[in-house]
């Protein structure tokens, strides 16, 4: 049986790599913290692979203990209280783990890492109406130029088999961030930032695992894919579908002008670094929440492998809602 090392594995998307690796027959090797919740990775098959990426003596130790055809690197960070530490955790803590991996891993068949759609930034910037990977990367904030100096970095290893995805918006059971607007909504309240129009990507977080590991398991290496539904959606979308799936309709419902959210953002911001825990919303995500336009192209996602989603925003949010209200998070 082929051994495949997941790291960030107790997290939102990591936990349901952790299950489509298991769906494909691969023994997994969940890669956590030791101080990581394993609530999401119950099943009796998996197993337990506690990570330290600061200290690279014990971390070369793990990885001396068993021999991996495949790593999933998908740990990471989307929020810090310092910006310099999205180069820490998202580059220097990448770079040096696939290093490692080159030295005490020479039969690794693939290494793949998660990087985001943000790396390459929006198409506002781009000459056509899609992202392609043949498009200079303008990444608009600090986590995107984090994953892009990755990406650059693994693409400078010529004898290094990775393949790179870069997801849109992941939504999905267990997803938190997304998630804010579902809760202030099923409250009563449908927000949007702006006035002006925009053209939203995602992703279902079964559709990405899938591919994912169809990845994993090809010949392909050295690739870059963009992920997401191939649709293109209007923000209002997420009300107008949360309204059918929920049959509810919000109370209030307004659209909050940019400056306002700065604001909002910048107290916030400034509360997260007094108290070590910095929000969702802050000066940063503002950036990405101006962007007009995340439509990324992925003809070589299809063409490579066969990629035909099973879900649209609408399918996925029902199941998304539903679980939502099952486990008492509406």
């Amino acid at each position: 049986m082929q051994k495949i090392l997941i790291t960030g594995a107790s997290g939102f998307v990591g936990s349901f790599l952790v299950e489509e690796a298991l769906r494909k027959g691969l023994e997994v090797y969940a890669g956590v913290r030791s101080t990581s919740s394993r609530k999401y990775l119950q099943d009796k098959r998996i197993n337990i692979f506690e990570l330290d990426f600061g200290n690279l003596s014990e971390l070369k130790d793990r990885l001396q203990q068993v021999n991996f055809d495949f790593v999933i690197h998908n740990a990471g960070v989307v929020t810090v209280n310092d910006k310099q530490d999205f180069f820490k955790y998202n580059t220097e803590l990448t770079t040096n783990f696939a290093q490692m991996l080159q030295e005490v891993q020479p039969d690794l068949k693939k290494f793949i890492y998660i990087s985001s759609a943000a790396a390459y930034g929006p198409a506002d910037n781009q000459v056509g109406d899609f992202v392609k990977e043949t498009d200079t990367p303008q990444p608009i904030d600090t986590y995107g130029q984090s994953k892009l100096k990755a990406e650059k970095w693994l693409k400078s290893q010529a004898n290094f088999p990775y393949l790179i995805f870069r997801p849109t918006g992941v939504y999905g059971p267990r997803e938190t961030e997304i998630f804010t607007f579902f809760k202030a909504f099923n409250q009563g309240l449908e927000g949007h930032i702006g006035r002006s129009p925009q053209k939203m990507a995602f992703i279902y977080v079964k559709d990405l695992v899938k591919v994912v590991l169809d990845g994993t398991l090809s010949d392909k290496i050295q690739k870059g894919y963009f992920v997401s539904d191939g649709n293109s959606y209007p923000t209002q979308d997420l009300g107008k579908y949360a309204a059918k799936i929920l049959n509810k309709k919000p109370f209030i419902k307004i659209n909050i002008p940019i400056g306002i959210v700065k604001v909002v953002a910048a107290i916030g911001e400034g509360v997260g670094k007094l108290t070590g825990k910095m929000p969702p919303l802050n000066l940063e995500k503002v950036k990405t929440l101006k962007a007009k336009n995340w439509q990324v192209d992925i003809a070589p996602l299809q063409n490579d492998f066969n990629f035909a989603p099973a879900y649209d925003l609408h399918k996925g949010l029902a199941e998304t809602l539903i679980w939502y209200k099952e486990n008492n998070w509406l």
